[in-house]
């Protein structure tokens, strides 16, 4: 049985190379792109006080989410992964990813992700979505560069 990789994804370099890792070296797998919406991000300005605001800047983050799956699909696709699944979550990034993965249902082996390299103090002040999900996610991670 060909192994389940989540690949959590967003517009960075770092998730795009993840994907490439996986289609690399794991061809036969069934790669599972995983976006979370992050409802933090509409944040508080006084356009998010208007009543349509919220709806609008859903759909719009969910038609961008789905660019972004057509264009990393297309990428394997290309590179011979031939089984390909699109996840849509909202929530906060770090622990919807390690629900997901963790989650019997949706049977993943292994998570791919890429790391946005930061380092020092904006480490430490912004923290790491990678590093989280390395420490809580109960299955192997994988963090490529």
């Amino acid at each position: 049985m060909a192994p389940r990789i989540l690949v959590p994804v967003d517009r960075s370099d770092q998730a795009r190379t993840a994907c490439e890792f996986v289609v690399d070296n794991h061809p036969d797998a069934t790669l599972v792109l995983l976006h979370v919406i992050n409802p933090a991000e509409a944040g508080y300005s006084a356009q998010a006080s208007v009543p349509s605001f919220s709806e609008e800047w859903y759909e719009q983050k969910k038609s961008a989410a789905e660019s972004l799956f057509d264009d990393l699909e297309a990428l394997a696709y290309e590179g011979g992964v031939s089984d390909v699944e699109r996840v849509l979550e909202v929530g906060r990034p770090t622990q919807t990813i390690v629900d997901y993965a963790d989650d019997e249902d949706n049977d993943i082996d292994q998570i791919v992700m890429g790391s946005h390299g930061r380092s020092g103090v904006s480490r430490i002040l912004l923290g790491s979505v990678a590093e989280t999900v390395v420490r809580r996610a109960s299955i192997p991670v994988t963090v490529v560069r």
